[in-house]
């Protein structure tokens, strides 16, 4: 499951992350050497931000790579820290899955009144419906995270100096 989820999100954002390069670099080109840049180049960055911010949102989680203070954690004792992390993951898994459902019901809604970008009328639904999966999705992470040890980076292995 790790890997399914690792080459389709990593793919999502990875191809959205290269598509914003290669239309700044296109744009700029036009810029350049055409005085004129792309139309709507602006509102595609932006909704090809939103699909690198959100597809790498669940591999972020799955990673624990989400900042976080551990300066206490060497000192307090197994118990307390597997409590903490139960506490933690459930708390995010809880906010993800409303948000995850908040955006689902505004995509319904865009879908309902037509809600476009200005400049290039491009239907807004799918990018919040996708934003919302993703969310519910990166709450399903955090369900999961619950049943694992916490982890030990301070531990010997240099990660925390």
């Amino acid at each position: 499951m790790n890997k399914l989820l690792d080459l389709l999100c990593g793919l999502l954002s990875g191809v959205a992350l290269f598509a914003i390069m290669a239309l700044t670099f296109l744009d700029v080109l036009g810029r350049k050497f055409l005085s004129s840049s792309i139309p709507g180049s602006l509102e595609l960055t932006e909704l090809l931000m939103v699909i690198v911010i959100f597809a790498a949102l669940p591999l972020v989680s799955r990673r624990g790579e989400h900042v976080e203070f551990d300066s206490l954690d060497p000192y307090l004792p197994m118990w307390l820290r597997r409590l903490q992390q139960v506490a933690v993951q459930l708390v995010c898994a809880a906010a993800l899955l409303g948000l995850g459902w908040l955006m689902w019901q505004s995509g319904a809604e865009f879908g309902q009144t037509g809600e476009t970008t200005a400049q290039l009328k491009i239907a807004k639904a799918p990018f919040v419906y996708g934003m919302g999966l993703l969310c519910a999705l990166t709450g399903l992470v955090h369900v999961v995270l619950v049943f694992q040890k916490p982890h030990d980076r301070f531990e010997g292995d240099g990660a925390a100096l």
